[in-house]
């Protein structure tokens, strides 16, 4: 029974094309086994994850809880007018802003990861809320009021995000560059600040939710019909303005008073807002009109406390009226709290975790729903403001919480008065910051040109169509650039420089592109190429199906430009030559051009840059040796350096390299499309060792630094080349017959411009 079981093994190895020898390699029990060697403590370390507040929470103290209250009651008293007025933007009832605001604060300090940022109403997140109630009630008049379907699309937004971070799927959000993301932003931030200047001025009578270019034109053209709301708005929105830079002149002249000036500066938001209540109350108070309007717009009644406290109601058809927009809410919502979270932690020392941030925005709006909060994530100005009040943990916002609560059930009646035109300068004056900078923008061409284009392109299509255009514009444009530089990385021909210590006689050899690029190099450095027979190339970038193909080419293009060919083609009929082959034009000597270059003996490919090698790389690796052994008439030998993934040496044993067994032996197809069962005629070559790896054996009593089994697969680049050459001496007769050839024949400027190609 036993031999029985052994022969069907032994049949079944064949079958698959198992080697009888097969060489030590990765397993997939060894990767199985590297993600997790403790599966019990792994999964209490996730749930531990799930709440940092477990973290810091014991180390807590009264030093942290004097800035946690700084900065906490800091950020609520800019978050009520600010909550207020971003609401407006959305459609929605002021209060929803309130509630917003105390669920973000509120929920986000036990998840968070970063001390730093505020959650709450934001300017983006509210337009876009605004446009899903129109989209809904354009196609489904009447059918939902606005705030449920502003309260669905946070709860399934927050779905959605929470599920992201709980599957640790947090690194999507990486494929979104800064440039895309401050493309968006300023479009986004153009695109609300001309929508609130109608408020602004009190101008009615055209759509300030169309394309901004359209609303930028129709303020100019309704500027006659400018009403009393202009001159709150215009006053708030000068003296939000003039507050900030004499407060940020102060504090330049007058250093030791910086913070006194600092929280002046802060409080401009409440300040502005409470003078131009009083001068509503007092201006609007005895001209009511006879059907109940006031001579300016202003919020009058703001209901008090939380009115909406409950399950959320979910509709099903409603889900699938606003389907379309849900993908645009869920990357908003995402994008710009990851972005803000990295930046402030960035700007302060530590380092957030993006998954549990995607948790806590996911967990924050599913909770929000049950009191009637539309979508919240970060807010960049009061997290800058939080940041700079000395904020210590998260839990300052539990402080701007309790400013909320306070402000819903105690200030309610005073809110009647406060006129829309302040809120709307309250907006203008926080979204204006958004905008892109010149000299950020300037950063963004001197790093990338093309990123600059994305940004570009991202802010001109949110400016002439919608910001959800914008959103999509710059993804796409980010992604079909990162396709094309994987499709089409750089690859070098490479030569050798030697360096040369000046204080000791210790000599270093580097290999550096033959084809020099401007600033990489001094000018007077001289490159020498390899030894004649030797071809040194390194491919930038993983090797791939979308790229390999240039590999292949390169490689062979090369070899038959620069390298003998083995068969004497004089001998060979016309009609004996390949189709593709037109041979030699008249008048020249085919034969003597081609003695006069090297044969080809060793190709070197530096995989330093390589971090993933997939089946059809494998595959175009062997029809690369196949051609150029088809060329050169002769088995040529292929050195790999720097191959540090055991997964790529894995997969170039499967394809037949590294072990030095000869080429007739390995497979000519190992991603078989059309099974083709030819055989080989090149001549057999005996498996050889690496004449470099005996030395590295003989020299260190501790043994070789790559496994024996594999002599081909080198440590560095140096070892690598110094085989290649070595082994040109074990064909004296070819190499003195090379060196007669190849007096008189250096590498010219032509040579050099076919390695650049």
């Amino acid at each position: 029974m036993a031999s029985l079981v052994a022969r069907a093994k032994n049949l079944g190895k064949r079958v698959i094309g198992q080697p009888e020898d097969p060489v030590p390699v990765v397993s997939v029990k060894d990767w199985v086994s590297n993600i997790s060697s403790n599966p019990k403590r792994d999964a209490l370390r996730y749930v531990e994850s799930l709440f940092p507040i477990v973290g810091w929470i014991t180390r807590y103290n009264f030093g942290w809880l004097y800035g946690d209250v700084v900065a906490g009651l800091t950020v609520g008293i800019v978050v009520v007018p600010q909550s207020m007025s971003y609401a407006q933007i959305a459609t929605l009832p002021t209060q929803y802003g309130l509630y917003s605001a105390f669920v973000g604060v509120l929920i986000y300090c036990l998840f968070a990861t970063s001390k730093d940022v505020s959650i709450g109403p934001v300017a983006v997140m509210s337009l876009t809320v605004s446009r899903i109630i129109a989209h809904v009630n354009e196609h489904h008049p009447d059918v939902w009021p606005g705030p449920q379907i502003a309260t669905t699309v946070a709860f399934i937004c927050g779905f959605i995000v929470l599920c992201i971070g709980l599957l640790r799927l947090g690194w999507l959000v990486e494929f979104i560059p800064a440039p895309a993301v401050s493309g968006f932003m300023t479009g986004s931030a153009i695109n609300i600040v001309a929508g609130q200047v109608p408020g602004l001025l009190g101008e009615t009578g055209f759509d300030t939710r169309a394309a901004t270019y359209k609303v930028i034109i129709n303020c100019f053209k309704f500027l006659p019909v400018t009403k009393l709301d202009a001159a709150f708005g215009i006053t708030g929105l000068v003296s939000l303005y003039l507050i900030r830079i004499v407060c940020d002149q102060l504090s330049k002249r007058y250093p030791r008073r910086q913070r006194l000036f600092f929280f002046l500066s802060v409080f401009r938001n409440a300040f502005v807002i409470v003078v131009l209540t009083i001068a509503s109350w007092l201006y609007c108070r005895h001209r009511r009109s006879k059907s109940g309007k006031y001579p300016i717009k202003i919020l009058q009644t703001v209901p008090r406390g939380f009115q909406h406290v409950g399950p959320p109601v979910i509709d099903s058809e409603l889900i699938s009226a606003m389907a379309g927009e849900l993908p645009v809410a869920t990357i908003i919502l995402l994008l710009e709290h990851i972005a803000i979270s990295k930046s402030f932690g960035r700007l302060n020392g530590y380092k957030i975790n993006p998954n549990q941030e995607l948790i806590a925005i996911g967990v924050t709006n599913t909770v929000g729903t049950v009191f009637g909060a539309y979508p919240a994530t970060g807010s960049f100005s009061r997290s800058a403001l939080k940041s700079k009040s000395g904020v210590r943990t998260p839990a300052a916002g539990i402080l701007t919480a309790i400013v909320v609560i306070v402000a819903l059930y105690g200030l309610t009646p005073a809110f009647f008065w406060i006129p829309s035109a302040g809120l709307s300068a309250v907006v203008i004056h926080a979204v204006a910051d958004l905008v892109a900078s010149p000299r950020q923008v300037y950063a963004f061409w001197r790093v990338s040109p093309l990123e600059f284009i994305i940004w570009l392109a991202a802010v001109l299509v949110t400016v002439f169509t919608t910001i959800e255009n914008g959103i999509y514009t710059s993804i796409c444009a980010s992604l079909a650039l990162l396709l094309v530089r994987i499709a089409h990385p750089r690859g070098y021909f490479l030569g050798k420089v030697t360096l040369h210590a000046e204080k000791d006689s210790a000599v270093r050899e580097v290999f550096v592109p033959l084809v020099q690029r401007p600033g990489v190099l001094h000018p007077s450095v001289k490159v020498e190429p390899p030894s004649p027979g030797v071809i040194v190339y390194r491919f930038e970038e993983s090797a791939l199906y979308p790229n390999i193909s240039l590999l292949n080419d390169a490689l062979v293009d090369y070899v038959k430009t620069h390298m003998r060919r083995g068969k004497d083609m004089t001998q060979v009929r016309m009609s004996d030559r390949p189709w593709n082959d037109p041979g030699p034009k008249p008048g020249r000597d085919e034969n003597a051009e081609n003695l006069a270059k090297p044969v080809l003996h060793a190709i070197v490919l530096d995989f330093s840059g390589v971090s993933h090698v997939d089946t059809t790389a494998v595959q175009a690796l062997i029809d690369t040796r196949n051609e150029v052994e088809r060329w050169a008439d002769k088995a040529v030998e292929f050195h790999f350096a720097t191959i540090l993934s055991p997964w790529i040496r894995r997969a170039l044993i499967a394809g037949g390299f590294g072990t030095g067994a000869p080429s007739s032996h390995a497979p000519t197809e190992i991603a078989l499309v059309v099974p083709y069962r030819g055989g080989r005629t090149l001549p057999e070559k005996k498996k050889v060792a690496d004449v470099e790896a005996i030395e590295e054996i003989t020299e260190e009593s501790e043994g070789p630094i790559v496994p024996e089994d594999t002599p081909f697969f080198h440590f560095d680049l140096v070892s690598a080349v110094r085989a290649a050459e070595a082994g040109l001496s074990q064909n004296g007769s070819e190499r003195s017959s090379r060196s007669s050839l190849q007096k008189g024949h250096p590498v010219t400027s032509e040579t050099t411009d076919v390695v650049a190609q």
